[in-house]
């Protein structure tokens, strides 16, 4: 908790200097920050005064939904937002020392790893990362303990959240398979699936498209499938290029890089549900048209963590190693994001 809170406020300490006050707010209204706000605020159709988004649907209603909850006492949404990732943030974190402590590692070194990675502002800003970890973590801690009826009841939340919460639904079922328990516990596995069906419903209500998600993506950001050479081969000339998306698609290519390496690690290691849980989203993410929020992604890994602590528990001075050479990036990425641009 201590890492969580003062990383927040270091964060927002470097990120203040030199801003008025007044506009500091402002700047954490950035990108997808917009876009949780105009469907808090108006709901899937969009501010009916700008033209319409076709990309909505793309984002699941459960940050919008807890911003206009929190709303109702917090008169600003970007506030909103930051309050939402600060509290949900600090579960996620004691979370992921829990379940670090239980793989042998020490659980600080598992949140520093995640804190100092060079997209873990977002983490801070209102998007739907802390959110999602802060039940999914907690989702995987309690399958890990035999508590299937938590796992499925937390792992359901996640899935209000972000898609990824399918790929935690199915590795959940792995490991249930692979811990032998009980069929007549299976049942609750199929809870997660639950908030899927009723969004993909409600957006079928709305406008009779069982997969308006999908097709967001694909209106809203050309995200069409891609054999994963072409994705390779369009990211690649576009990172080649000149200017801040090209920087940005460099980022790009080192997270699918880095995503392969971490699966590879996973099957090498034979954790089969925690690859397939990241090898899932990987694989959704690296046969898209060209790459994109590759690096962001890599946060919602909560294998990657235990991964990196376990090595640093055994070897400390990885850890020293890693915060020296993430941790300037991390800052940078910070003020990136706080400035408009691309920053994962």
């Amino acid at each position: 908790m201590l890492l969580w809170l003062g990383s927040r406020a270091g964060i927002g300490v470097s990120t203040l200097l030199g801003v008025p006050l007044a506009e500091y707010v402002d700047k954490w209204r950035q990108w997808d920050v917009v876009l949780f706000t105009t469907i808090a605020e108006y709901g899937y159709d969009g501010d009916p005064a700008k033209p319409h988004d076709p990309g909505l649907p793309a984002f699941f209603p459960g940050v919008p939904l807890l911003m206009r909850l929190v709303h109702l006492v917090v008169p600003d949404w970007t506030v909103a937002g930051l309050l939402i990732s600060l509290v949900a943030g600090a579960v996620a974190m004691m979370a992921l020392a829990q379940l670090a402590e239980m793989e042998g590692a020490n659980g600080w070194m598992a949140v520093l790893a995640l804190l100092l990675f060079p997209t873990a502002v977002f983490l801070t800003a209102g998007y739907s990362e802390s959110l999602f970890l802060a039940f999914a973590i907690p989702a995987w801690l309690a399958a890990r303990q035999g508590r299937w009826p938590q796992a499925a009841i937390l792992a359901a939340g996640g899935s209000c959240i972000r898609i990824t919460g399918l790929f935690l639904a199915v590795a959940l079922i792995v490991e249930f398979c692979l811990r032998r328990q009980s069929p007549q516990r299976a049942g609750w596995l199929l809870l997660p699936l639950a908030p899927l069906v009723a969004y993909s419903v409600y957006h079928y209500s709305r406008s009779g498209d069982w997969l308006a998600w999908k097709h967001a993506q694909e209106a809203g950001w050309g995200r069409t499938f891609a054999w994963p050479w072409q994705a390779w081969e369009t990211s690649w000339q576009s990172a080649m290029g000149d200017g801040d998306f090209a920087v940005g698609f460099r980022m790009e290519i080192v997270g699918a890089v880095v995503t392969v390496g971490v699966l590879v690690w996973l099957l090498v290691l034979r954790r089969w549900s925690e690859a397939l849980y990241v090898g899932a989203q990987g694989a959704a993410l690296l046969t898209s048209a060209y790459y994109l929020s590759i690096p962001r992604s890599l946060l919602v890994y909560f294998p990657v963590w235990i991964l990196v602590a376990r090595v640093a528990t055994r070897r400390p001075w990885v850890m020293a190693l890693y915060a020296l050479l993430l941790g300037p990036l991390m800052l940078l990425h910070s003020a990136l994001f706080l400035d408009g641009g691309w920053a994962g």
